[in-house]
C-alpha cells in the first residue's frame, strides 16, 4: 500500500464523526464509533482478513501466516473524546491496518514470519463516556474485572454491556494469544515539534492517580437563605479545583501536571444552592513520590476547605497507575527503524496513559510517536502534518516487521 492510499484513507474516515471546526467526536460505542468500527471490518474484509470481538468489544483483525501460531499485536483506538482531534487514536489503527497489509504483500512474496500479526482497535480507550480510561486493553491484560467494566455506566445510566450490545459490538469470540504489542500516536506533547525531530521512543510512562472527590453541602434557596447561613457545595468545589490547580507550584517545573476535567452538580437549578458536587482530579508526575507529596497536601488543603464551609468532602483514590518502563530491546529496534529510515529519533516519556501502557504489563511493548503541532490534543486544533504521519507508518511497519521475526523474544523470555 502507498502513502497515498494511507492519507486517502486517514481524510476519509476522518469525516466520521466530523464537527465544524475540524476534530471528531466518536465517543465510546456511540453510533460513530460503530460508524468507525465497520469501517475497520470492511477494511479487513477487503483483503480477507477474519475479524474477532471479543465481550468487551475490542476488535482484531487477523493476518495469519502460521496456524497456531502467536500474534504480534499492533493498533490503537478508535474512539475519541467530546469533540476531540482527529489524529488522537485513530492514526494508530489507520497506520497499523495499512502496515498490516504492507507486510501481508512483502510475506507473499516469501519466507512467513516466525508469528502472526493482529491489528487491533480497543474499545473505550479515552473514558469519556465510560470510566476508567483505557478500558478494553486493561481487560484483555487483566488489569481490571472485565464483569465490573460491563456494568459501567455513562451519565444517562446506559452500561457498557447496553451500549455494545445496542451497536451490535458485544462479542464472544477467542481473544488472540499476544507475543509482543506495538503502538503508533501522536505525541500529545511539545517536544518532537520543538525539537525538529521525527520520531519519539516511549521509554517509560508517568505515575498517574485519580481522586473521586464529593463534596456535600446543604440545598437551599437562592434567593432566601441568608448567606451566612449556606453551605454551598459549589463554592466549596470551587476552591477544591483551584487547590488542584495550584498544587503543582510547590514541585519543580514540567515534573507534574494536575486538572479536573469532570464536575457534576445537583440539583443543578439557577435558584437552589447546589447540595452536592462530585469533580474527578487527575495527577500525574515522572516520579510517584511526587504524586503522593501531592495528594497528602491536596488531603490536608481540602479538609480545611470542608471545616471552613461546614459541610462535608469525601475524597477516594481510584485509578492509580504505576511507572511502566518500555523494553530496551523494543527501544533498540525502533532507533535502527529511524536510522535505516534516515529520520531523527529520541527517547521520550509519555505523561498520556496509552493501551501500550496496560499491554506493557504483560507482554514487552513498543511504542513510537510522532509530532504534534503545538503540543495540543484532545481538542479540535489537533495536527500533524501528511508527512510527519507518513514517516509514522513507514516506521511503524518496519519495527512491527521486526517484531513478526522475534525481535522481542528476549525480553517475553520466548
Amino acid at each position: 500500500m502507498s502513502t497515498e492510499a494511507f492519507l486517502t484513507d486517514f481524510h476519509q474516515v476522518a469525516a466520521i464523526g466530523a464537527t465544524p471546526a475540524g476534530g471528531v467526536e466518536r465517543q465510546a460505542a456511540t453510533p460513530e464509533d460503530k460508524e468507525m468500527r465497520d469501517w475497520f471490518v470492511a477494511f479487513a474484509a477487503q483483503r480477507g482478513w477474519p475479524v474477532r470481538t471479543d465481550s468487551i468489544g475490542n476488535l482484531f483483525a487477523l493476518v495469519e501466516w502460521r496456524p497456531g501460531a502467536d500474534y504480534v499485536l499492533v493498533g490503537s483506538h478508535l474512539d475519541s473524546q467530546p469533540l476531540g482531534g482527529r489524529f488522537d487514536g485513530a492514526y494508530g489503527v489507520i497506520a497499523a491496518l495499512h502496515a498490516a497489509d504492507r507486510l501481508a504483500a512483502r510475506v507473499a512474496q516469501g519466507e512467513p514470519p516466525k508469528y502472526n500479526l493482529a491489528v487491533v482497535d480497543w474499545f473505550n480507550e479515552e473514558g469519556s463516556r465510560f470510566a476508567p480510561s483505557i478500558m478494553g486493553s486493561s481487560v484483555f491484560a487483566g488489569l481490571m474485572d472485565e464483569q465490573e467494566m460491563l456494568q459501567v455506566a455513562d451519565p444517562d445510566g446506559v452500561t457498557v454491556a447496553e451500549a455494545l450490545d445496542a451497536i451490535g459490538y458485544r462479542g464472544t469470540d477467542e481473544r488472540p494469544t499476544p507475543v509482543a504489542y506495538a503502538e503508533i500516536h501522536i505525541e500529545q506533547g511539545p517536544v518532537l515539534e520543538r525539537e525538529g525531530i521525527a520520531l519519539g521512543a516511549v521509554d517509560r510512562s508517568w505515575y498517574t492517580q485519580k481522586l473521586d472527590v464529593e463534596v456535600l453541602g446543604e440545598q437551599s434557596h437562592t434567593g432566601a437563605t441568608a448567606m451566612a447561613d449556606r453551605r454551598d457545595a459549589l463554592v466549596a468545589a470551587s476552591k477544591v479545583v483551584v487547590l488542584v490547580h495550584d498544587v503543582t507550584a510547590e514541585f519543580e517545573p514540567e515534573s507534574i501536571v494536575s486538572s479536573v476535567g469532570h464536575l457534576t452538580l445537583e440539583p443543578n437549578s439557577p435558584i437552589v444552592v447546589p447540595r452536592r458536587v462530585h469533580l474527578v482530579a487527575d495527577i500525574r508526575a515522572n516520579a510517584p513520590e511526587i504524586v503522593q507529596e501531592a495528594r497528602a497536601l491536596l488531603l490536608e488543603r481540602i479538609a480545611a476547605v470542608a471545616s471552613e464551609h461546614d459541610l462535608t468532602i469525601d475524597v477516594r483514590d481510584f485509578d492509580v497507575r504505576p511507572v511502566q518502563s518500555f523494553p530496551e530491546q523494543g527501544l533498540e529496534i525502533s532507533e535502527k527503524v529511524a536510522a535505516d529510515l534516515g529520520v531523527g529519533i529520541r527517547r521520550i516519556n509519555t505523561m498520556a496513559g496509552h493501551d501500550s501502557v496496560a499491554m506493557n504489563r504483560i507482554v514487552p511493548a513498543l511504542m513510537l510517536f510522532i509530532p504534534s503541532i503545538d503540543g495540543v490534543s484532545h481538542c479540535e486544533r489537533e495536527f500533524t502534518t501528511d508527512d510527519q504521519m507518513a514517516v509514522g507508518v513507514d516506521a511503524l511497519t518496519e519495527a512491527t516487521w521486526e517484531l513478526l521475526q522475534g525481535g522481542l523474544d528476549e525480553e517475553a523470555g520466548q
